[in-house]
């Protein structure tokens, strides 16, 4: 038999196989004679399954993307699994000379459900039920697979059911085992870089921000209110912005500041969202709610969430700017200019205890994360908040409205924490002025 003879002969037994396997999938008769079962055979249909399979994975992707050399090794195992459940197939019914028979008749199918997978989530969108089409999926391949084993070694007693049997059981540690695997990776989408300050979009939209943010602080109205300012200005580590965000979100709903906020960050991400927390759009803030305020009635909670220095200056990082650090001093001078009486100053940095002294007088509570000469912990990138500020953002003040009360919650909890995790105890502090208190108790529940 010459070569082109061979390959067409071959080919025609192949296409007998998909015939049976077709008529196995759809539960119309068909008997074990009706497989072409050889190595050469079996070979071949495998080799056909995953053309089909790779072929199936490109249409689904639209043939966007490129072929992933990984995934073949994981169809290879699949494939050692089948010889597998038909050597304990055929071993069950006593005739491993039915080997290969079983695992013609095993794979004869897969090209059936390559094509049913294709229509599987049209069928999903159409039903509204994509979980239960999927395991309707796999209850069929199941039951096609029971019948293979019937089909190729008879009905036999009880040798048909130990066979059955045993490849369910290697069905299911094939569902559970062999990891899912597409041979077509869909190309990833490229994520566009967050905006930057050098673009002239975002440059000109800073400007914009921090008038819109100043002009929307309301006037106080009648009775003691409570404003809110939050400073993140360090845009090198992500958990300052989602600190600063939570608490404001937690002022503004809570403690009703909403109209009387404003939330200024350096950040990679929102700068088309906050303004940059600068020293200088800081003093800007300070003295719109200064303005705004009723100094012999209202109080304004400043809260400043970043690293901080043995100097005890606050990390200032906006690329490509270079802006200058808050330092204790700055502060205090700003609070000065702006007239602001009444304040609850929170500082939740590294060395935060150096903040105290400068700014602490009769009507003025100074919170710090930390003593002068301590770090404190958790201002690291992917975390929502730093150890203190969750503490005492988070958990205490989910329990009492008294920034005072909240305080000695989160510096019990804040210790405990460092002493489970063997840290140097960061050893939060608190500055309560004379005056303050009682004002304090005035606020609005």
């Amino acid at each position: 038999m010459s070569a082109g003879s061979a390959l067409a002969f071959e080919a025609r037994q192949l296409g007998r196989n998909l015939a049976a396997g077709a008529r196995l999938a759809l539960f119309l008769p068909v008997q074990a004679q009706a497989f072409r079962a050889s190595a050469p055979q079996f070979t071949l249909l495998v080799a056909f399954n995953m053309a089909c399979w790779v072929l199936a994975a490109a249409l689904n992707a639209g043939f966007e993307g490129e072929l992933d050399p990984s995934a073949f090794p994981v169809y290879l195992s699949a494939v050692v699994l089948v010889m597998v459940m038909a050597l304990l197939a055929a071993a069950a019914y006593g005739d491993t000379n039915r080997l290969v028979l079983f695992a013609t008749a095993l794979s004869a199918a897969d090209l059936v459900f390559e094509l049913a997978g294709l229509a599987l989530p049209l069928i999903a969108a159409a039903l509204g039920r994509p979980g239960a089409v999927f395991y309707a999926y796999l209850a069929w391949s199941w039951i096609v697979s029971l019948r293979a084993v019937v089909v190729a070694g008879g009905r036999r007693r009880p040798h048909m059911f130990a066979a059955m049997a045993l490849v369910t059981l290697m069905s299911a540690l094939a569902f559970f085992w062999l990891p899912r695997a597409d041979p077509w990776a869909e190309p990833q989408a490229e994520e566009a870089p967050p905006p930057a300050l050098t673009e002239e979009r975002i440059f000109h939209a800073q400007g914009e921000l921090i008038e819109r943010e100043l002009e929307a602080i309301e006037a106080s109205r009648r009775g003691p209110e409570l404003y809110f300012i939050g400073f993140a200005p360090d845009a090198s580590i992500d958990v300052f912005l989602r600190e600063l965000r939570f608490v404001k979100g937690q002022f503004d709903e809570r403690f009703a500041t909403a109209g009387r906020s404003i939330a200024l960050a350096s950040s990679i991400d929102a700068l088309d969202q906050l303004p940059v927390a600068s020293v200088t759009n800081l003093g800007r803030a300070l003295a719109r709610v200064g303005e705004a305020m009723d100094p012999e009635e209202d109080v304004l909670f400043l809260f400043l969430s970043a690293h901080g220095d043995r100097d005890h200056r606050l990390s200032a990082v906006q690329p490509p700017l270079q802006l200058a650090s808050l330092t204790p001093t700055a502060l205090s001078r700003l609070l000065q200019e702006s007239g602001i009486k009444w304040k609850v100053i929170v500082v939740s940095a590294c060395y935060a205890g150096g903040y105290i002294e400068p700014l602490r007088d009769a009507n003025t509570v100074v919170i710090a994360a930390s003593a002068a000469d301590r770090t404190s912990f958790g201002c690291e990138s992917g975390r929502d908040f730093t150890y203190f500020g969750e503490a005492y953002f988070k958990d205490a003040l989910g329990e009492t409205a008294s920034f005072t009360a909240a305080f000695e919650i989160a510096k019990e909890r804040v210790g405990k924490k460092e002493a489970a995790e063997k840290l140097e105890p960061s050893l939060p502090q608190i500055w309560v002025g004379a005056a303050i208190a009682a004002q304090l108790k005035k606020l609005p529940d």
